[in-house]
């Protein structure tokens, strides 16, 4: 790249999965703006992005509230550039039964996954399609398929398929791309979170999610990562609108 980094952004990036996707994207080059609720909780991987000889900023940002990420993204583009990569990470899991599920469940996971990658989705291509080069990563799930207990963050990881699709057309005469990212049972607080309302230490979890795999173990942030890095290189510019499952076995 040149002496002048392109600047990426990934949202959740405090930890888990967009952690791990900020250091990478750093590691290829880009001048990463991490982004979370809140701005002292994206300290950690800020510094370890710094650490490792890249450029970061922390950015507190509720990507579900317009006016917040308005601001967040005009800060970036002018502390570190304009923006030329997003990583729609940003994501709660609010998980009940549907006879069980509040309507208040039901928005928060709406707000943050789909209102959320719209919002900085629409914040952001302005840039890239001024740069005649773009890359946007969407994070949907397995869940996408259905899964018990999570009629919300189900219908959100689906629409977000939809959602890439629409992105690939509209923006790709314009250099930009777009495309989502199905991880199976990665290992996070999240899926941590998910053992705690079943009733299961994480340990047993993580042994009972294994043996269901192909490849007989669990996923790791960094082989999500690891996707990432690849959609948003300059040698994925003819993938786009895909919905590539990265699950240690095939999903449909």
């Amino acid at each position: 790249m040149s002496s002048t980094p392109r600047v990426a952004i990934v949202t959740g990036a405090a930890r888990g999965i967009g952690a791990a996707t900020a250091q990478r994207l750093a590691s290829d080059g880009y001048a990463v703006a991490v982004l979370d609720l809140s701005e002292p909780d994206c300290a950690a991987t800020v510094s370890a992005i710094i650490n490792a000889g890249g450029q970061a900023l922390a950015v507190g940002v509720d990507v579900s509230d317009e006016e917040q990420v308005a601001a967040g993204v005009a800060r970036v583009a002018a502390e570190l550039g304009p923006p030329v990569v997003l990583v729609n990470n940003a994501g709660i899991i609010r998980d009940n039964l549907i006879f069980k599920m509040s309507s208040a469940d039901w928005d928060a996971v709406m707000g943050v996954h789909l209102r959320g990658a719209f919002l900085m989705s629409r914040a952001c291509q302005a840039f890239m399609t001024q740069a005649q080069f773009g890359r946007i990563v969407n994070l949907s799930s397995s869940s996408a398929q259905g899964n018990r207990g999570q009629a919300n963050y189900s219908a959100a990881k689906a629409g977000l398929q939809g959602f890439t699709k629409t992105l690939a057309i509209e923006l790709g005469r314009f250099g930009v791309t777009a495309n989502a990212v199905a991880p199976g049972f990665i290992q996070t607080e999240m899926t941590a979170a998910t053992a705690a309302r079943i009733g299961m230490s994480f340990e047993d979890f993580l042994a009972a999610a294994a043996t269901q795999i192909p490849v007989q173990r669990v996923g790791q942030p960094q082989d999500i990562a690891a996707m990432i890095s690849f959609l948003c290189s300059p040698e994925a510019g003819f993938v786009s609108g895909q919905v590539i499952y990265v699950a240690g076995g095939p999903l449909d």
